[in-house]
C-alpha cells in the first residue's frame, strides 16, 4: 500500500505542483522567459550529469586499477544517473532535486541515507537481494556466457587483402 501512495504522489501531485510552480514563474518572468529558463535547465543538467557520471566513472576505474574497492559505489552513479534525469524533466522542483543529486555533498547525504534505509530493510528481511539470470544453467543466477546447444568455437586468423585484389575495369556501356 505504501508504494501505491508514493506512485500517486510522483505522477499527480508532483506534476501539479510543477505546473502550477512554472505557471507562476511565467506570470512573474514572462512567457519566453520561463521557457528559456527550462531549456537551461536542461540543458545544464544533461552537461552536468555527464560530466559528473564521468568523474565518478574515473574515480571508479583508478580505485579498481590501484586494487582498491572504490568510494564512489554504484548509488553514487545511480544518483547521478536520477539527477540528470529529474534535470531533464522540465519543473522547478526536479530540477532542484536533480542539482542537489549531482552535487557531491548533498548526494553523499542522500546515498547515506538510503544505504541505511536498504540495510536496515535487509536486516528486517523486507527488502530482498535477487540476481536475474538469462537461461536455466546461469551460474550464480547469472548471465551464462557459455554457446548452448553443442556449439563449437572456431579461431581464424585473417589478413587484409585489399590492397592485394585485382582491379577489374568494368565494361563501357554503349
Amino acid at each position: 500500500m505504501r508504494v501505491g501512495r508514493v506512485l500517486l504522489v510522483l505522477f499527480t501531485v508532483v506534476p501539479l505542483v510543477e505546473l502550477y510552480l512554472l505557471m507562476w514563474l511565467g506570470g512573474l518572468m514572462g512567457f519566453w522567459p520561463t521557457v528559456g529558463l527550462v531549456l537551461l535547465t536542461g540543458v545544464i543538467g544533461a552537461t552536468l550529469a555527464k560530466l559528473e557520471g564521468l568523474r565518478v566513472l574515473g574515480q571508479w576505474q583508478s580505485a579498481l586499477a590501484e586494487g582498491r574497492v572504490p568510494e564512489a559505489g554504484v548509488l553514487d552513479g545511480l544518483l547521478v544517473l536520477v539527477g540528470g534525469i529529474f534535470l531533464v524533466t522540465p519543473g522547478i522542483l526536479t530540477d532542484v532535486v536533480g542539482f542537489s543529486l549531482l552535487l557531491p555533498p548533498t548526494r553523499k547525504l542522500v546515498a547515506r541515507f538510503l544505504r541505511k534505509r536498504l540495510e536496515a530493510g535487509i536486516q528486517k528481511g523486507t527488502v530482498r537481494v535477487q540476481m536475474g539470470g538469462f537461461g536455466p544453467a546461469a551460474p550464480f543466477g547469472g548471465f551464462d556466457p557459455r554457446p548452448r546447444g553443442g556449439g563449437s568455437i572456431i579461431d581464424v586468423e585473417g589478413r587484409d587483402v585489399t590492397d592485394e585484389a585485382p582491379r577489374r575495369r568494368l565494361p563501357d556501356a554503349e
